[in-house]
């Protein structure tokens, strides 16, 4: 079996993993677990001292975990699948049931094609003779990608193409395309018509000049007569749009940023000569592809500094409005003499990979409500950033509102999440910025971590100890974002101290009272069981808010399945929702 056939059976069937009413009761559940255990969840180990977080545990806890070593905490506490378990000392039902329930009630994040690799491998199979490239993406399609990527471009990207298939479909919009590194593979390697839009122009323009090196060895190595098999016979450039999908706006305007771009894109030179106008059925691109985000991705959030809350996140209300119109785009430009129009078959696959925020809930309701979307892959990721009724406006890049042209409607207002009404009927369904941002750690290297019983678990005590001298000093200031301190986890905690006070303006000489700080490192085996804790909970808020989406879709009548994509040790944000429309 070839390996892109291997990588689409083991995408799945497309099937509902869970019925409507499984949905529903699981995300029951977890609200009610959640709720039980917010303390956890919304608690920030910077503030381990400050807010003397070790004894908001029970008594009975504390007593069983803090002598834990560090593979201990992995093995007994984070891993799902460790199945010798040897407990040092009799645990209390309540922990055991905690551990149980959150374990059970997240979706299972293992691969299942990287489920017989071999034992102890933290790489995926095509990654175990070559550490640094791909065995199964071509070396053209490897060219400016980091290796994690180009793991994940090949395997969402051959999902993409087996959707396709399914609806008879051969053109794919990539939304948060980045440098295009997912867009490239889609169109020259596998034959599909992409539009790509990123809101950085600057991207774009990188997106772009990419392209052209591309061309540019597939003309040498035509020349050369040693194409790569993987290579369709028919090439075609992919269209870039630079363009921000506003979540406020309805379906129309995005489908009218993908006419736009089809009658007025300039984009590479093609088979009929450079600079040919490119309409959305031209038959030159019937053998193009697209691809998805570069954005900041889940180890961002996973090093060792704590992140803070924003007051001014990105991401706006969000929520396009079902219509039953099918409006008929018109292109004003000369066409080709072999190009069809827009009107003639508009439909096309939705992707984006790990798309921030409210863009991923964005695009979902474009998919519900946009009769042309036939199917969409998607890969979330920085979920700290979607708005919710508590906090309608996280901090960060908005793009500026614009006055809405005559005629146009806005969309009521909706937020990331809940998307559905049943998790927004649900009592305790609330999830705290902190609550989802620790839900973009990974679990699995933080296991890995605990085992190896690395040093950078140091930095979790020195940042918990410092938050108490700035609180001494400054009580106003609370979790105040030092960002990372270089390998801060081989430096004395005076120096550690030093760095860090300066960057929140603070004297770095300021006294720290020796004995206090040396109390307080000693404690660095409770910080960590405390945070281990914590993380237990990260797969649980996340299977909340995928769930969410899930059971939107089925509210809109669209079955869904999530599917463990990527292995979880390599792209720790590795669930895509997967769903299609049939042709009424």
């Amino acid at each position: 079996m070839s390996a892109e056939a291997s990588a689409a059976r083991d995408a799945g069937t497309f099937t509902p993993s869970l019925s409507p009413d499984q949905q529903r009761q699981l995300a029951e559940r977890i609200t009610v677990f959640l709720s039980r255990y917010r303390h956890l969840s919304d608690s920030y180990r910077i503030e381990f001292f400050t807010e003397d977080l070790w004894h908001s545990l029970p008594s009975s806890w504390q007593a069983v975990l803090q002598d834990l070593s560090y593979p201990q905490v992995a093995d007994l506490l984070l891993d799902v699948t460790h199945g010798d378990r040897s407990y040092p000392t009799a645990w209390p039902l309540s922990l055991l049931a905690f551990r149980a329930t959150a374990h059970a009630l997240a979706f299972p994040r293992e691969c299942r094609q990287e489920r017989g690799r071999r034992a102890g491998s933290v790489k995926p199979e095509e990654r175990q003779q070559n550490q640094s490239q791909s065995s199964l993406l071509d070396h053209i399609f490897r060219k400016h990608v980091k290796p994690k990527k180009q793991y994940e471009i090949h395997r969402l990207g051959m999902l993409v193409k087996q959707l396709c298939e399914l609806t008879d479909c051969s053109r794919v919009v990539d939304v948060g395309s980045g440098q295009g590194h997912l867009t490239r593979f889609l169109s020259f390697g596998l034959g599909l018509s992409v539009t790509a839009i990123e809101a950085d122009p600057a991207l774009v323009a990188m997106a772009s000049k990419f392209d052209e090196q591309l061309l540019s060895v597939l003309e040498k190595e035509k020349q050369k007569k040693n194409v790569s098999s993987q290579l369709p016979a028919s090439l075609s450039p992919p269209r870039h749009v630079a363009g921000w999908v506003n979540p406020k706006a309805l379906w129309e305007v995005f489908f009218k940023q993908l006419s736009t771009a089809e009658c007025s894109s300039e984009g590479h030179p093609t088979p009929s000569g450079p600079g040919t106008k490119r309409s959305w059925g031209s038959e030159q691109h019937q053998g193009s592809s697209s691809d998805s985000t570069d954005c900041p991705r889940s180890q961002d959030l996973e090093s060792s500094s704590e992140h803070q809350p924003s007051k001014n996140e990105s991401g706006e209300q969000l929520g396009p409005e079902n219509c039953c119109s099918r409006p008929q785009p018109v292109c004003q430009e000369e066409r080709h003499p072999h190009e069809n129009s827009l009107r003639d078959d508009p439909d096309f696959i939705l992707t984006g990979l790990h798309a921030c925020g409210d863009l991923s809930a964005t695009l979902l309701r474009h998919f519900v409500s946009c009769p042309y979307v036939r199917g969409i892959t998607s890969v979330a990721c920085c979920y700290m950033k979607i708005t919710t009724e508590e906090n309608p406006t996280p901090s960060g890049p908005v793009e500026p509102p614009t006055p809405p042209t005559p005629g146009q409607e806005s969309v009521p207002s909706e937020f990331g999440y809940p998307m559905s009404s049943w998790v927004r009927g649900l009592s305790g369904h609330q999830l705290s910025y902190r609550a989802r941002e620790g839900a973009c750690h990974a679990v699995e290297d933080y296991v890995q971590r605990l085992r190896e019983e690395s040093e950078q678990l140091r930095i979790h005590c020195y940042r918990a100890t410092l938050e108490t001298f700035i609180r001494d000093k400054r009580p106003d200031l609370r979790r105040a974002g030092i960002q990372t301190i270089k390998k801060a986890h081989l430096l004395p905690f005076t120096e550690y101290a030093r760095l860090g006070l300066a960057r929140v303006s603070l004297p770095p000489e300021l006294p720290l009272d020796p004995e206090r700080v040396e109390a307080m490192l000693k404690q660095q085996g409770r910080v960590v069981v405390y945070s281990s804790l914590a993380l237990l909970l990260a797969p649980v808020v996340e299977t909340l808010v995928l769930l969410d989406r899930m059971i939107y879709l089925q509210e809109n009548g669209v079955d869904s399945q999530l599917v463990a994509l990527f292995d979880p040790n390599f792209s720790p944000r590795n669930f895509v929702l997967v769903a299609l429309k049939h042709r009424e």
